[in-house]
């Protein structure tokens, strides 16, 4: 059976904000069985108002559960298939001449929904995924001469294919720093997928419904909008920030920590890193009821922050030290207070 919603969502210490998305997570968790990380995420990139690159392998319910999203907090959804053919005006629409009266209209692409999914996004060539980045950054498209801007609530979740890598082009540095966070999602337990056949096969007989253990309402975008604004106001203590700073400097100047880790990276981490770990450990401790921030809180994000953020160098690759060690290393060794 479905996971059952959160009882905490009602707890009558949390804001408004705070039981409307608690309540929007336990939703999403009864459609997406087995993906709580992803699902947390997701909404945690949203409160964040970021992007986010999910890497995983096919049938892993990304593409429903980016769409169950949307439809829970009333925005528009469209998903784009990265192909190798794929051009620029695909993503951000054209000019349509108009014989009737000579003139062009600018049809709208697929970037001006309010969730879009970039399937396989490494499977398009830079142009391609130039068009992309000024959208995920900047919140506009320009074509031609003139700027369009998108949508207030806009948020990218693109997917990459960890199997299969011919045929693809990997995503320049400056791009993936524009992800919020990078994501990695596996397989489901063998309990999480016995509840995937009852879920698929009550579907497949159109009773749905009957397995949905309360009726949904979805939230509204304004309430999305305040719970940014909450997040931003959470209380984070002088030395947690401290911390966090250490953290992202310790990516730049890994020797001061070890010769080791000085030897496996190369570059390091941006501020854009330190903004999104602010954020995100916000975002996760705000999600989860409390007020304030803990260690935990950015312990949680930092591999999700950084893990595409960090370059390593040779030395690492020689050895078999991914970014996941390198990260892990330094929470150990980076002081906590």
């Amino acid at each position: 059976m479905t996971t059952p919603p959160d009882p905490s969502t009602q707890n009558p210490g949390l804001s408004a904000a705070q039981q409307e998305m608690r309540r929007l997570q336990a939703f999403v968790r009864t459609q997406i069985i087995g993906q709580d990380l992803l699902i947390e995420r997701m909404i945690i990139a949203l409160l964040a108002d970021g992007h986010l690159l999910v890497e995983g392998a096919p049938g892993l319910a990304k593409t429903r559960a980016i769409n169950t999203l949307a439809r829970a907090i009333q925005g528009d959804f469209h998903r784009v298939q990265f192909t190798p053919d794929l051009l620029p005006a695909d993503l951000t629409g054209t000019e349509i001449y108009r014989p009737q009266d000579a003139s062009f209209h600018f049809q709208q692409g697929p970037l001006f929904h309010n969730l879009v999914l970039a399937d396989e996004i490494n499977r398009s060539p830079a142009k391609v995924q130039s068009a992309l980045l000024e959208a995920m950054a900047e919140r506009q498209i320009t074509v031609g001469r003139t700027t369009y801007a998108l949508p207030e609530l806009f948020l990218v979740m693109a997917t990459q294919n960890p199997i299969e890598q011919e045929g693809t082009y990997p995503l320049p540095e400056a791009q993936l720093d524009r992800f919020l966070l990078y994501v990695r999602i596996d397989y489901p337990d063998a309990e999480h997928e016995r509840e995937i056949l009852r879920l698929v096969r009550a579907e497949s007989l159109g009773a749905r419904q009957a397995k949905v253990p309360f009726t949904f309402t979805p939230v509204s975008q304004s309430v999305v909008f305040e719970a940014r604004r909450e997040v931003l106001n959470l209380y984070m203590a002088q030395p947690l920030e401290e911390y966090l700073l250490q953290l992202v400097l310790a990516t730049r100047k890994p020797e001061v920590y070890g010769e080791d880790i000085g030897r496996w990276l190369q570059y390091g981490a941006s501020p854009r890193a330190t903004i999104a770990l602010d954020r995100c450990a916000r975002a996760r401790a705000w999600l989860h009821g409390r007020d304030f921030v803990l260690p935990e809180d950015i312990q949680t994000m930092a591999p999700e922050i950084l893990r595409h953020r960090l370059v390593l160098a040779y030395e690492a690759e020689a050895e078999g030290v991914t970014t996941d060690r390198v990260i892990q290393e330094l929470l150990r060794r980076v002081a906590v207070p």
